[in-house]
């Protein structure tokens, strides 16, 4: 029985972190693009906008998934290690929109909450999942 009770603190443990970092994600991506983010997904229905925090919010499970999943046997050490792994997921996706944006025409916050589809939305979730894509590869 104290296996169970152990584990349970173990994952409510790991749970709340993946969630503090969710919402970090959603706070980045919210800095990131202009205007009010849960104004334009829930109100403006902005599909755009809901694209590119889908993508960090993926990227951002992934990362934690694969942080728990190869933890350490040191519970403090593991915990640790994901919210490490976590951040610097958050981090290199914010650099890496940053230089898209530097490389790309426009500015890519306005463009990825204009109401109208673009093809630069896509571009950027792909830069979010590769990003986190290779910090996950580096953490096994």
């Amino acid at each position: 029985m104290s296996d169970i009770v152990n584990g349970l603190g173990r994952a409510g443990a790991y749970g709340a972190l993946g969630v503090v970092l969710l919402i970090l994600g959603i706070v980045l991506v919210d800095l990131l693009t202009p205007g009010n983010l849960r104004r334009q997904i829930w109100a403006d229905r902005n599909r755009n906008a809901a694209i590119l925090l889908v993508s960090a919010l993926l990227g951002v499970g992934g990362v934690v998934f694969t942080s728990i999943w190869t933890t350490y046997d040191d519970f403090g050490k593991g915990l640790v290690s994901t919210a490490v792994f976590g951040l610097l997921g958050l981090v290199m996706m914010a650099v890496a929109f940053i230089v898209v944006d530097l490389f790309t025409p426009g500015k890519l916050g306005a463009l990825l909450v204009d109401p109208e589809p673009h093809p630069a939305v896509w571009v950027t979730a792909s830069c979010n999942l590769s990003v986190s894509a290779i910090v996950s590869a580096s953490i096994a």
